[in-house]
């Protein structure tokens, strides 16, 4: 497939454009390469020189990531983005960042992931910003309690053996859950506001303790890595289904 043809269908299915405004990341194809063509693609949370070295090891011609290099920028190529930009430009890996855009998507989005695993039913978008909602909100089929969700996040979520923090100040049994994947917990009031059991995110803030406590809303925390694999692994299959070979390289922070 040719890069520039990958680029303009995946921009245009995650809405890349809508979010130019509200992210600080440069979404979309963030390094080109020389080579248009591409057939193996290596998926990644994460743009860091571990990732990198492993998509360059397995032969990619793409890396797909949802924490890239350009944060409002690159003023200077030195340091860390010298030495994660020398390699892509040596192998000639092209780079394409999805980061607002991935966590925003309703079907193959972060917190949609999250859904999935947690069966949420009723779905609806959550977690405004700017005109777009990056999260989402559902109810449990069945009524859980705050030990069997959390035995759900535990067994599923990649956390790097960190386990999953729960603030356990809700009611019981569990029914109405509110996400906003990775750093979410600026988001804990809106889920306030909509009435909800739990919140579920990656990492908490100090103040999240006493707002939680004081809201009675359990809160759990299953690290900002772990709550982020589930869209680039939904982009791997979409890519598969385009003919592409694909690989998932998993580098768990823990955090």
């Amino acid at each position: 497939m040719d890069l520039s043809d990958l680029v303009s269908r995946k921009d245009e299915s995650l809405r890349t454009e809508d979010f130019a405004d509200l992210d600080a990341s440069e979404n979309g194809l963030q390094v080109d390469r020389h080579d248009d063509s591409v057939t193996r693609v290596a998926f990644s949370v994460d743009a860091a020189v571990e990732t990198i070295e492993s998509a360059v090891d397995w032969g990619a011609d793409l890396m797909v990531v949802h924490h890239g290099l350009s944060w409002d920028g690159i003023e200077r190529v030195t340091g860390r983005h010298h030495a994660r930009l020398a390699r892509l430009l040596e192998a000639d890996l092209g780079l394409y960042v999805s980061h607002l855009p991935l966590d925003a998507h309703p079907d193959h989005g972060n917190a949609a992931g999250l859904a999935d695993l947690l069966s949420l039913s009723g779905r609806e978008p959550f977690g405004a910003l700017g005109g777009e909602s990056i999260g989402q909100r559902g109810r449990l089929s069945t009524p859980r309690s705050t030990e069997a969700v959390h035995r759900t996040l535990e067994e599923a979520l990649d956390h790097g053996g960190e386990g999953v923090q729960v603030l356990d100040f809700g009611p019981e049994p569990i029914e109405d859950v509110a996400i906003v994947t990775g750093s979410g917990a600026d988001w804990f009031d809106e889920a306030v506001d909509a009435g909800v059991d739990a919140f579920v995110t990656g990492e908490g803030k100090g103040q999240l303790y006493h707002q939680a406590r004081e809201s009675a809303v359990t809160v759990f925390l299953g690290g900002h890595y772990a709550t982020e694999t589930f869209g680039v692994r939904a982009l791997a299959t979409v890519l598969e289904n385009w003919g592409l070979e694909t690989t998932f390289i998993d580098a768990p922070t823990g955090l």
